[in-house]
């Protein structure tokens, strides 16, 4: 089975709010052995649902999507379960799992309690 990950941002009509986010990928991109992109929700692209077909004609089977938000609101709780409910539809060939949202793992807490201490001088 072929798998890879997508990094799901909500997106923004500001083009320079993509860098940071774009960045990050091209470096965690570095880290992995198995395929990554970066995708987003809305008014930015690339979309979720074009990620999702380029991974599909490529012939990535599973698909891992980690948002990058620190909680899960409405977005995560409706409108992308709701896209990947319609993605899985359009490409049945390819498993998609809408992983908790990066913000909710223990890992992210640590790291942010690092940046404060750092910026903070505690």
């Amino acid at each position: 089975m072929s798998h890879a990950l997508i990094l799901l941002a909500h997106g923004s009509r500001d083009p320079r709010w993509k860098a940071p986010f774009e960045s990050l990928a091209d470096t965690l991109k570095d880290r992995r052995s198995t395929p990554l992109r970066m995708a987003y929700m809305e008014l930015c692209e690339p979309s979720l649902e074009a990620t999702v077909q380029e991974l599909s004609e490529s012939g990535i089977t599973r698909a891992d999507i980690l948002p990058l938000f620190f909680a899960a609101g409405r977005h995560l709780r409706e409108d992308v379960p709701g896209q990947i409910t319609a993605l899985g539809e359009a490409h049945p060939d390819i498993e998609l799992t809408l992983l908790p949202p990066v913000g909710q793992h223990p890992a992210f807490v640590d790291a942010l309690a690092g940046i404060i201490d750092e910026r903070a001088g505690d």
